[in-house]
C-alpha cells in the first residue's frame, strides 16, 4: 500500500474559488466561536471545562467539505467544531448547548463537546476514543446493505491508535471493503503523551498490515486535506474499501482550558505557530483577491449575534432531565431486515 508524501494530495483543480472562500469562512467561524466560548467559560457561563481546536481548523472543515450531504460524519472530536459548522449547525444552538440552555442538540443536558445532529448526518462523539470508529464502520455497513451510494467518515486522534477498538475497526472495514474514511488527526500529543512514546511505527504505515490505502497530508493546509478526503471518498464509493488519511498538525495549547501544557516543548509550539492554518490560507486567499479582513469581521458579527441569542434563551427545564433515557419505540420483528451480506454481492 502506498503512503503519499505531504504535498501529494493537494490538487487545486478540485476546488473552485467559491469553495476556497467557504473553507476560509468556516475556519474563521470555528476559531471565532471557540474564542468567544472560552471567554464565556472564564466568566462562569459554561460549566465543566472548555476544549478547542485552535490551529487545527483546516482538518475538520476541509474533510467535511469533501463529503456529500448524504454522507455521515461520525464523531467529530473535541477539536472538530468545523465539521458541525460545515454541516450547517446553527451557531446560536452551539452556544445554547455550551451554556446548558434549551437547544435541539442536547436539550441542555451536556454543555461540552459531546453532541451530534442527526438532521444533518452528524453522529456525536464519546470521550473514549476510538470507540466511535466501529460505529462509523457500522454506518458504512448499513449503507452497503441498503444499496446506498454513501460513505461514512470518522475522526480520531493519534492516541486512539493505541487502543484495540482502532485495530478492530480497521480490520473489519478492510475485510468487507466498506465505504468508510478514517481521518487521523495527528496533533502529536495524546493529552500529555507525545507520539514518540505512543507507538514505534507510525499509524499510517500500520494501515498496510490491514490492506488499507493510506496517505499523510499537511493538516494545516485545507486544500491538502480536502484533496485526500475527496480521493478517499471516491475510492470508497467505487468499492475499493477504506482509506486512512493522516493529517499532521500540532496541538497549540493544553488538552483543555484546565491544562497549562507545561510538559510541551515551547520551541515546538513556537515553530508550529508560524504555520497557523488560518494565517497561511488567509494569505493564499488574499493573493486570489479575497477581502479576508471584511470576511473575518462578518463572521465575528454573526458569532456575537449568536451569543446574544443564546444568552436570551431560558435554561433547560430540570423536569425534563429524565426524558429520553429509555427507548419507547416497539422493536422490529426479527428476520425482516437485511442480513449482514445483503447487498454485498455486487460490491464483492
Amino acid at each position: 500500500m502506498a503512503v503519499l508524501e505531504l504535498a501529494d494530495a493537494r490538487e487545486p483543480d478540485l476546488l473552485q474559488d467559491a469553495d476556497r472562500l467557504g473553507l476560509l469562512r468556516h475556519m474563521l467561524a470555528m476559531r471565532a466561536v471557540e474564542e468567544r466560548a472560552l471567554k464565556l467559560y472564564k466568566q462562569g457561563r459554561i460549566p465543566g471545562s472548555m476544549y478547542d481546536g485552535r490551529g487545527q481548523e483546516a482538518i475538520s472543515v476541509a474533510a467535511t467539505w469533501a463529503l456529500a450531504g448524504a454522507d455521515a460524519v461520525c464523531s467529530p472530536l473535541i477539536r472538530d467544531l468545523g465539521a458541525h459548522l460545515v454541516r450547517g449547525t446553527d451557531l446560536a444552538d452551539i452556544f445554547r448547548h455550551y451554556m446548558g440552555r434549551r437547544n435541539p442538540l442536547s436539550q441542555g443536558r451536556e454543555g461540552n463537546v459531546h453532541f451530534g445532529d442527526r438532521r444533518r448526518g452528524v453522529v456525536g462523539m464519546v470521550s473514549m476514543l476510538p470507540d466511535m470508529m466501529v460505529v462509523a464502520v457500522g454506518l458504512a455497513m448499513a449503507f452497503r446493505m441498503r444499496g446506498e451510494q454513501r460513505c461514512a467518515l470518522t475522526f480520531f486522534g493519534d492516541g486512539a491508535t493505541s487502543r484495540g477498538d482502532w485495530h478492530e475497526a480497521m480490520n473489519w472495514a478492510a475485510l468487507d471493503k466498506l465505504p468508510v474514511v478514517f481521518v487521523l488527526e495527528n496533533n502529536q500529543m495524546a493529552y500529555s503523551t507525545p507520539t514518540a512514546r505512543q507507538f514505534a511505527v507510525d499509524p499510517v504505515h500500520r494501515a498496510a498490515g490491514y490492506g488499507i490505502q493510506a496517505c499523510t497530508v499537511d493538516g494545516n493546509d485545507p486544500e491538502a486535506v480536502f484533496g485526500a478526503v475527496w480521493h478517499a471518498r471516491r475510492r470508497a464509493l467505487a468499492g475499493e474499501g477504506p482509506t486512512l488519511v493522516e493529517a499532521v498538525t500540532m496541538r497549540m495549547h493544553g488538552h483543555g482550558a484546565h491544562d497549562d501544557a507545561r510538559y510541551v516543548d515551547p520551541e515546538l509550539v513556537r515553530t508550529w505557530s508560524l504555520r497557523d492554518p488560518i494565517d497561511l490560507f488567509g494569505a493564499r486567499m488574499r493573493g486570489r483577491g479575497a477581502d479576508v479582513v471584511a470576511l473575518s469581521a462578518e463572521v465575528d458579527a454573526e458569532v456575537e449575534a449568536a451569543v446574544q441569542a443564546a444568552l436570551a434563551t431560558p435554561m433547560a427545564d430540570p423536569a425534563t432531565a429524565t426524558d429520553g433515557v429509555f427507548c419507547t419505540a416497539e422493536p422490529e420483528p426479527l428476520g425482516t431486515g437485511p442480513s449482514r451480506y445483503s447487498g454485498y454481492a455486487g460490491a464483492a
